[in-house]
C-alpha cells in the first residue's frame, strides 16, 4: 500500500473499531460531569491561545475550520470565529457542547465522535451528513483521549477531511502512556501520549508536514490534575 493510500484509509483495519462506542461512553460521561468546572480548572491557556493564533492567522480569510473535541468553545473556536473564519465544532460530550453553543453562538456544533468522520462514515467524506471538506483543523488535547493504537487512524481521518495544503493545529501532552487512567476533577479519564520524537513520526506518517512546534510546562489550577508538558505541532496536509 502506498503512503497516499494509507492516509486515505481512515479507520480501515483498526482492530478495535467495533468497541469504539462502548469505550467512549465513560469519557463522555466524565466530561459531562465536569463541563461547568472545566474552564475554572484550566484557566491558563497561553500555549493553546498561541497555537490557535497561528492557525487563525495562517489560514486564508473566511476559511472553514473544524474544531475537533471543541469542549466549551474556549479559547479556540472563539479565536477562530473572531478572526473571521467559519467554525464547525464536534465533541462527544453534550454538556461541553451546550457551553460551546452559549460561548460561541456564531459557530455550528455537532455531537459527533471523530470516528464518524471516516470515509463513508455518517459525517465523513461520502457520508449522508458530510461535514467537510475543511481548510483547517484544530485538534487541541483531543487525540490524547484515545487509545494510542487508534491515534494514527484518527490522524488519517483528519487528513481525509482536510483539503490538500490545509492546516492542522495539534496539541498533545508529552508522555509515554497508553489509555492510562488519571484523576480528573473528581472523575477518572483515560489518556494517551507520546514522547515528542515519536509524536512527530506518527504525524508525518499520517500525511502531514510539520511547519513548526512549541512546548509549554503547564500546571492546572486543580490540585488533582498533575502538571504536564504540552506539545503543539503546526502541521500542513501533504497533497
Amino acid at each position: 500500500m502506498s503512503g497516499e493510500d494509507a492516509c486515505r484509509d481512515g479507520y480501515e483495519g483498526y482492530e478495535d473499531f467495533d468497541r469504539l462506542a462502548l469505550d467512549r461512553s465513560g469519557q463522555a460521561d466524565a466530561f459531562d460531569t465536569i463541563s461547568d468546572r472545566y474552564n475554572d480548572a484550566f484557566p491558563y491557556k497561553e500555549g493553546q491561545i498561541a497555537a490557535g493564533q497561528w492557525l487563525a492567522e495562517s489560514l486564508p480569510p473566511g476559511s472553514r475550520v473544524l474544531d475537533v473535541g471543541c469542549g466549551t468553545g474556549l479559547p479556540t473556536a472563539r479565536q477562530l470565529v473572531d478572526a473571521g473564519h467559519g467554525v464547525v465544532g464536534i465533541d462527544i460530550s453534550p454538556g461541553m457542547l451546550k457551553l460551546a453553543r452559549d460561548n460561541v453562538p456564531e459557530a455550528t456544533f455537532h455531537h459527533v465522535d471523530i470516528v464518524d468522520l471516516r470515509v463513508g462514515g455518517r459525517y465523513g467524506p461520502g457520508g449522508p451528513r458530510e461535514l467537510g471538506p475543511f481548510d483547517g483543523i484544530a485538534g487541541y488535547f483531543t487525540l490524547l483521549l484515545l487509545p494510542r493504537p487508534e491515534i494514527p487512524y484518527a490522524l488519517r481521518t483528519l487528513h481525509a477531511v482536510l483539503r490538500p495544503g490545509g492546516l492542522l493545529g495539534l496539541g498533545m501532552v508529552e508522555a509515554d502512556i497508553d489509555d492510562f487512567p488519571i484523576p480528573f476533577l473528581g472523575n477518572s479519564v483515560r489518556v494517551s501520549g507520546y514522547l515528542r520524537d515519536e509524536l512527530r513520526q506518527v504525524v508525518r506518517e499520517a500525511g502531514f508536514e510539520i511547519a513548526g512546534e512549541d512546548s509549554h510546562a503547564y500546571a492546572p489550577a486543580s490540585t488533582d490534575v498533575p502538571p504536564e508538558i504540552q506539545l503543539y505541532l503546526n502541521c500542513r496536509r501533504r497533497a
